[in-house]
């Protein structure tokens, strides 16, 4: 396989990021080399975020502290794409490293950030939590060569938390507290977990559909033992056994209708609000959502996190689908001012800030003494959660499709199955040729 991350930028395989979107101008050259300089006083960045990454707060904070002006970007994909093309890119863009790497970096679009690394006094590579691995690929292995972006926080997304009131009320025994159950066990406790009422849900015995289906069903395939994808990451199988395996396992969980799904949508958009009313006893939202649920004594009182399930006989793993954070593109104009914003928002006073509220995991393993720790239910939390680290692992994805264009594929499919009006079988097959079709595609356009 070419080494795609060190090739030359095309139109072609740029404009491949937006699909169908329109540009009207080549992205070319080299990356610019790295100045020994760093952004100064009365300097300006521009960040392509979402709204929640960054608050205004924060921005007047980094003009005070930095002397160095934000201005912000809403992230969107097309705008993105017109704004790289037409030779004005933002300084630093939003990305989530689970899914996004390999793609960035195929096409040449991402910054190799190891010279900034490398002479940071503030990001130093020894204090980097190994999630941030998902920020780097080498053109055939996510995890491996250089970064080209960092996460902010993050949680080990199949650990799940419990409400052990309702295990409780319903006589179910809870969970191991660092031992991980089986996913058939997992599914068994949430069918005697869930309450219903009038034919309505009263009480989800549990909720199970991490950050996306493409990125669950891969970490599944993983748990099961094998690979989503092919070795070169062009295709994927779903009648391999492990990716049946995984299959099956969420298929079944969506037709128990013991949580929210495709064909069950929670009316709250997603978990959060639905835990913390008392209305679902398990939550499979990583340590991420301690963030909420430290907000209410009373609840956090009663609540836990356990680690990852596991499928009998298959391996230990406990990944990130998420690493969500900044990378820069190469094309951006202020490196230098963006560096040192970077800095500060993955090493200093915000960083400090997200681990203290509980909002993820600090990705400076140097930050982790900040987390939440004071009361008792907090001690056990983080007695599990850092037994958990010891199980990460990155889970290599596809450089050839965005994870949006593949969940779009998979919820247009599955719904049938999950009503029980197509078989299994069929929707593997099914989804073998529409998401292999669109993988084709991809690899098309990288070259």
């Amino acid at each position: 396989m070419q080494t795609h991350a060190r090739a030359p930028v095309s139109r072609r395989r740029f404009l491949a990021l937006g699909g169908t979107a329109a540009a009207t101008a080549a992205l070319g050259g080299c990356a610019l080399p790295v100045s020994g300089s760093v952004g100064g006083p009365g300097e300006t960045v521009t960040l392509m975020t979402k709204a929640d990454d960054i608050s205004t707060d924060l921005l007047a904070q980094a003009h005070k502290e930095l002397g160095i002006r934000i201005n912000t970007v809403r992230y969107d994909i097309t705008k993105l794409i017109a704004m790289m093309t037409s030779g004005n890119p933002p300084d630093l863009v939003r990305g989530v490293g689970a899914v996004d790497t390999p793609y960035l970096a195929a096409r040449g679009v991402a910054e190799n950030l190891d010279p900034y690394f490398a002479g940071s006094g503030v990001l130093k590579a020894d204090d980097l939590d190994p999630v941030n691995d998902l920020w780097r690929y080498d053109g055939r292995t996510q995890g491996k060569g250089p970064r080209y972006g960092m996460a902010k926080d993050f949680s080990q997304d199949s650990m799940y938390w419990y409400d052990t009131a309702l295990f409780d009320r319903a006589g179910v025994a809870p969970p191991p507290e660092t031992e991980p159950v089986t996913f058939e066990e997992w599914l068994d406790k949430a069918k005697r977990l869930t309450r219903t009422s009038k034919g309505q849900t009263t009480v989800f015995g549990g909720s199970y559909n991490g950050l996306g289906a493409s990125t669950l069903l891969s970490g599944l395939t993983a748990s099961a033992g094998g690979s989503l994808f092919s070795a070169d990451f062009s295709r994927v199988d779903f009648t391999a056994p492990e990716a049946r395996k995984a299959l099956d396992w969420y298929i079944e969980l969506c037709r128990a209708r013991v949580g929210p799904s495709l064909i069950q949508p929670d009316p709250n958009g997603w978990d959060g609000p639905t835990y913390q009313a008392r209305r679902m006893a398990m939550s499979n939202s990583g340590y991420w959502l301690g963030g909420l649920i430290n907000t209410d004594k009373k609840l956090a009182a009663v609540s836990r996190l356990a680690p990852a399930p596991v499928f009998a006989g298959g391996p230990r793993i406990s990944s990130c689908q998420g690493a969500t954070g900044m990378w820069m593109p190469r094309k951006a104009r202020n490196k230098d001012a963006a560096w040192r914003v970077f800095e500060w928002f993955f090493g200093e006073a915000p960083a400090k800030a997200r681990a203290s509220g509980g909002w993820g995991i600090p990705t400076l393993k140097s930050l982790r003494t900040l987390m939440p720790h004071q009361e008792s239910y907090q001690q056990d939390v983080l007695k599990v959660q850092q037994a958990e680290l010891e199980h990460f692992s990155v889970i290599s994805f596809t450089p050839y499709a965005r994870t949006d264009a593949l969940d779009a594929l998979f919820n247009q499919a599955a719904p049938a199955a999950m009503r029980g009006e197509m078989s299994v079988d069929t929707l593997a097959r099914r989804l073998n040729s529409t998401m292999n079709e669109q993988l084709n595609r991809g690899k098309e356009q990288v070259g």
